[in-house]
Formats: structure tokens, C-alpha cells, sequence
């Protein structure tokens, strides 16, 4: 049985010990401390209160019940462990909840936590996973879980299905692709896997890569992705991905808006063949001459008066193609644009020529047909991109919706562009030090969890990812150890007006 005793002191304080009697002999457990004021010597006795509670689970039969001041502990009795952004962790764990991860393998769910928090290489991010949040992992759990996360790929994207559906309104009627490229840290391909040399986007030629395939919303929430060998041409991925994705979720009625580079006589045939309507970029400078003064002339009129243009502002016109029904719009601004990246591409091709700096590929240059060592300037060219200032076009098959509704949709496709910056700046997706098939796929699947994450709260917020993350770890723990009990204590900063009301935007 302990008691808390109290007991003068030489220089007039009081000091709390904790006691217990064996035999009739007071033996002193601990020394809790001394004071001089009564406040102080409150919070002594709390604190031995408290010890004696936790030690031997003996709980005091008049219950003492301090006030807030009487609750302090006294600073010499503390020991400073540092901090912990215990808060964006719950904030982002409450969002895997929310997106049904929470049964998810909680390796996979943390490695994705900590991309968002602070990307890093895995191994560095088991280290911050520890001292950002006390969540201990060895090096050996990494190497043994990767390999299996992939297993996960399919459930996951089911997940975003729900949440796309029960947060965006998300029907299946309309979805946008598009595809980038990742490199590796290293110049050595890998014959059989995933690591190839291609067309980089990264402008990194001389290093393997993967490509990614990215399926998004008309907000820019990702819902489905696939990954393809580095070598692989983009418009191969088109077919497959859409495809799949049509299959898996047996949708009937299915639109994929996609750029330029997806287009091909083979891809449209495909669409049809799998009844998939489309909009996509059209090359407009690869049409007929003949299609091309027909465009110029219902859309422009044929005059170059800004005053006159300014008047067929939005204009539009629709024809059949080889290729499909083309939709076709003029823009003033995008007029103005490429007006002047024409005539800075005129000038360096002239200068190029006055200079003699020799034969280099530029836009407006060409060789004679007899001496092919000599350049001229491409007058034919400039004609025809003359011709097209300020007009682009779009192949579909939606014949029963207006050209306005066509070209925006088109429109939105930048929500994949901005989904692919928001995975290479924000979370670093690349560059990838994987060598492994599994493990590179794993890496892609944590980085598209992450992704869906972001954009969530994105979406909801209208913040962009680093604001809100900046906000959230600006909320910190304090962790001081109370060296009388060994307890821990968390003193939590103040959560702001401004995340608390983002907080509540990001459940509804």
C-alpha cells in the first residue's frame, strides 16, 4: 500500500514523497519534489497521485480532482522527446476510411500516407514514417511487402469507382486519357521487364522508362491506370486501357475524350468495334489542301483584320472526314498565339539561313530537290499554317451532340495533364529506382493511391496539394515525458478557423 506523505524541508519547503510502511517502518518509494506554493505542492500531489494509480493500479478512495492550473506539472519534471504531425496523419487516415482503405494492408496505406506528407525514396520513408508518426517498420517488412501490394491493384481502383461515383457524380458516361512517361535513375534497360528506352516526356532519351496510362474524370479524380514497357508507342495504349476498363465495369454507354496522339485509322476502327464513342485532337495540318482553305474560309472568312476575326470569335463548323466527322473552332486568342510562335519560328529559320550556321532542322526550313545541302525557307508551309491560325480541330463520333458540347469536353482534358504534375512535383512519382516488375508496379500503386488522395482533397478544398499539406503539418504534438510517472503527455497546437473549416468540407 503507498501513501503520499508530506514534510518540511530544511529551507522551509514542503516536499511530497511517496511512502509505504513495512512493519511499522515508513519506507520513502520516491521523492516526488519540493515546493513553497500551494499551487505547486497541488500538482506534486497529482503528480504522486498519479504514480501510485499507475504503479500499482491502486486507486484512492477520495478521489482527488484538480482544477486546469492544479493539473500543471512542474517543467523540471518533464523531458522534451520532441514532436510528432500526429494530426495530417489522422486527417488522411479518416480520408482512407472514408475511401473504404482502411482494411487495406496498413504497410501499403502508410508508404502512401507518406508520399503525400513528404515524398522519398521507400527506405527513407520508413525512417520518416517513424519520426513523423511513431509508426515503427523494418527494412526486411519493406522488401517482403512490396512485391505483394500489387495484388491489391484491383479492389483499390474499385474503391475510387465508389468514391468518384458517390462524391463527383461520377456515371461512366465520360471519361478522359491520356498517358506519360517515368524514368529510372539509371542508364541499363531491362530486357524483359517494364525498363525501355522510348519517347521520354521527361526529355530524358538516353534513360529507360515506363509508361503510364491514366484514366480520369471530367474533375480529374483518377479512377483506373495501366502500365506499359517504356518502348511502347502511346496510341498503343489507347485501345487496351479504355477496353479494359469498359469490361471490367460492363459499362454500356462509354465517351473517352484523348489527345492527338491516340488517334489512327486502326484506334477509330477499334472504338467502333467495341462500341466506344471518342473525342480526340485532330491534326488539323495533316488534312487535304483543299479541306484546309474549306476550313480557313467558314471559319475566318479569309480576312486577317483582328476587328473582323474578332467578330468569328468561338466560331465552329463540322465535316466528314476519312477519318470520321471532324469538328473544327476558331479562337481569337489562340489565333493571336500562334501568330507570334510563327513568326518567331520564320525568324530563326531566316536567321539560321543569313548566318550560315549550316543544316539544322527547324520548322520553316526545307532542302532544294537538286542540292540537298542547300536550305531555303518552306513558303508552301507557312502558307498553310497560315491558313490554320488560330484553329483546331476534334474527330468524333458523337453525331447527335452539338459542337459546343464537344469541344468542351474536350476542354477538360487538362484534368489528366494536371494529375500527371500533381504525381511528378508533388509526390515525386519519378525518377524510379526499382528494378523489379512487382516492385516497380508497387511503387506505381502507391503513388496512384496518393494521387486519388490529393486530388480528393483538392477537389473538395479547391487548395492545391501543397497548401493543404503545408496547413496540416503546421499542426503539431508536442511529446513531453512526465519523469515521476514515465507518462507521456501530447500537447496538441491550436487547429486554426481556417483548417477547421476545411476539415469539414472534406466530409461532404
Amino acid at each position: 500500500m503507498y501513501y503520499v506523505r508530506k514534510a518540511k524541508t530544511a529551507s522551509g519547503a514542503t516536499a511530497i514523497q511517496i511512502v509505504r510502511y513495512k512493519q511499522r517502518n515508513k519506507i520513502i518509494v520516491k521523492h516526488i519534489g519540493s515546493a513553497h506554493t500551494e499551487k505547486d505542492i497541488v500538482s506534486l500531489i497529482q503528480a504522486a497521485t498519479d504514480w501510485i494509480e499507475k504503479e500499482s493500479r491502486q486507486q484512492s478512495l477520495f478521489k482527488f480532482t484538480p482544477t486546469r492550473a492544479q493539473t500543471l506539472i512542474p517543467i523540471d519534471k518533464c523531458q522534451y522527446l520532441g514532436f510528432y504531425y500526429t494530426f495530417i496523419y489522422e486527417v488522411i487516415s479518416e480520408i482512407f476510411r472514408l475511401f473504404r482503405l482502411d482494411g487495406l494492408d496498413h504497410f501499403l496505406r502508410d508508404l502512401a500516407l507518406i508520399r503525400i506528407v513528404q515524398p522519398a525514396s521507400k527506405l527513407e520513408s520508413v525512417t520518416l514514417l517513424s519520426e513523423f508518426f511513431g509508426k515503427t517498420y523494418k527494412r526486411t517488412d519493406l522488401y517482403r511487402a512490396l512485391p505483394a501490394f500489387v495484388d491489391w491493384k484491383d479492389k483499390i481502383e474499385s474503391k475510387m469507382i465508389a468514391i468518384a461515383r458517390n462524391h463527383f457524380h461520377f456515371d461512366f458516361s465520360l471519361v478522359f486519357y491520356d498517358v506519360t512517361t517515368l524514368y529510372f535513375e539509371t542508364f541499363k534497360e531491362d530486357v524483359e521487364g517494364f525498363k525501355k528506352p522510348g519517347f521520354s516526356k521527361d526529355n530524358k532519351p538516353n534513360q529507360p522508362q515506363i509508361v503510364i496510362g491514366l484514366i480520369v474524370t471530367q474533375e480529374g479524380f483518377p479512377v483506373s491506370y495501366d502500365v506499359y514497357k517504356g518502348n511502347t508507342f502511346e496510341g498503343h495504349t489507347f485501345i487496351p486501357t479504355i477496353r479494359s476498363f469498359k469490361e471490367r465495369y460492363k459499362i454500356e454507354t462509354l465517351t473517352v475524350v484523348a489527345d492527338a496522339a491516340m488517334v489512327s485509322f486502326d484506334n477509330i476502327e477499334k472504338l467502333k468495334e467495341y462500341h466506344l464513342s471518342y473525342i480526340v485532337g485532330a491534326r488539323v495540318a495533316n488534312l487535304k489542301r483543299d479541306e484546309i482553305k474549306h476550313l480557313n474560309q467558314e471559319l475566318t472568312g479569309g480576312v486577317q483584320d483582328l476587328e473582323e476575326l474578332a467578330k468569328r470569335d468561338g466560331s465552329s463548323m463540322r465535316i466528314e472526314t476519312e477519318r470520321g466527322l471532324l469538328v473544327c473552332n476558331f479562337s481569337l486568342k489562340r489565333y493571336l498565339k500562334d501568330k507570334r510562335e510563327m513568326e518567331k519560328q520564320i525568324q530563326k529559320a531566316e536567321w539560321l539561313l543569313k548566318t550560315g550556321k549550316g543544316i539544322k532542322r527547324t520548322k520553316f526550313l526545307t532542302t532544294k530537290e537538286k542540292k540537298k545541302t542547300e536550305q531555303v525557307i518552306n513558303t508552301q508551309l507557312i502558307e498553310k499554317t497560315e491558313l490554320l491560325l488560330g484553329i483546331k480541330g476534334y474527330y468524333t463520333n458523337l453525331t447527335d451532340e452539338d459542337n459546343k458540347t464537344i469541344i468542351d469536353h474536350y476542354h477538360r482534358l487538362w484534368h489528366v495533364e494536371q494529375a500527371f504534375r500533381i504525381a511528378k512535383s508533388d509526390l515525386q512519382m519519378r525518377p524510379i529506382y526499382h528494378f523489379k516488375k512487382q516492385t516497380i508496379e508497387a511503387h506505381v500503386l502507391i503513388c496512384f493511391i496518393a494521387l486519388a488522395v490529393c486530388r480528393y482533397m483538392e477537389l473538395k478544398t479547391h487548395k492545391a496539394t501543397k497548401k493543404i499539406v503545408k496547413l496540416f503539418k503546421s499542426v503539431t504534438d508536442a511529446r513531453l515525458k512526465n519523469m515521476i510517472t514515465d507518462e507521456e503527455i501530447v500537447l496538441r497546437s491550436e487547429v486554426t478557423e481556417e483548417i477547421q473549416q476545411m476539415l469539414k468540407t472534406l466530409w461532404y
